[in-house]
């Protein structure tokens, strides 16, 4: 079954934070236990990023705002009964075309090195591995944080990108590599 993936919409955003808690317990299982506290849509409210849904009502969203001058995804999340299903890739393919369509010369986002739904996953869907020297200041702060916050004591993390085919969009060139995108 497909589910049309579009922007969020006010009545959608009250039932997000219940989406992303069950498919933090697909983490659990594996025995990552995340940190209490606010969920990613709590957090960007109110910041200016957007977030898409599938469905409606929704059962998956994927989070972004914009960091280091470009599009950043802050999570992909799918209800957990319905996870493996195909839902995330039609979510992950509209944020890299809203992405190019506003001008970003890619997507950035932060996760789990291992976890086979999460760094497989996104090199399976064109991301690399950025190196340190190439951060943003504003992904060194993300990163900062979420070692401030124990993240990084529940299993490797880094950092991805997803070169989009516009490198003079505008983002800080440590983010990106002219000679092709990384």
């Amino acid at each position: 079954m497909g589910y049309e993936v579009r922007a969020a919409r006010p009545g959608d955003l009250a039932g997000l934070p219940a989406i992303e808690s069950s498919g933090d317990a697909m983490f659990a299982e594996i025995g990552i236990v995340f940190p209490a506290g606010p969920t990613v849509v709590e957090e960007l409210i109110g910041k200016g990023g957007e977030i898409l849904v599938a469905g409606d009502p929704p059962v998956g969203f994927a989070a972004t705002e914009e960091v280091d001058g470009a599009v950043h995804l802050a999570q992909i999340s799918v209800r957990g009964d319905l996870a493996g299903r195909g839902i995330g890739v039609p979510l992950l393919e509209a944020v890299k075309a809203r992405a190019a369509a506003a001008g970003s010369p890619g997507v950035s986002l932060l996760t789990f090195r291992d976890v086979p739904w999460n760094g497989p996953w996104y090199a399976g869907h064109g991301f690399v591995e950025l190196p340190e020297e190439r951060w943003g200041p504003e992904v060194r702060s993300y990163w900062d944080a979420e070692v401030k916050a124990g993240l990084h004591e529940l299993g490797p993390r880094l950092v991805m990108w997803a070169p989009l085919g516009n490198p003079e969009g505008g983002a800080d060139v440590s983010l990106m590599d002219r000679e092709g995108g990384r």
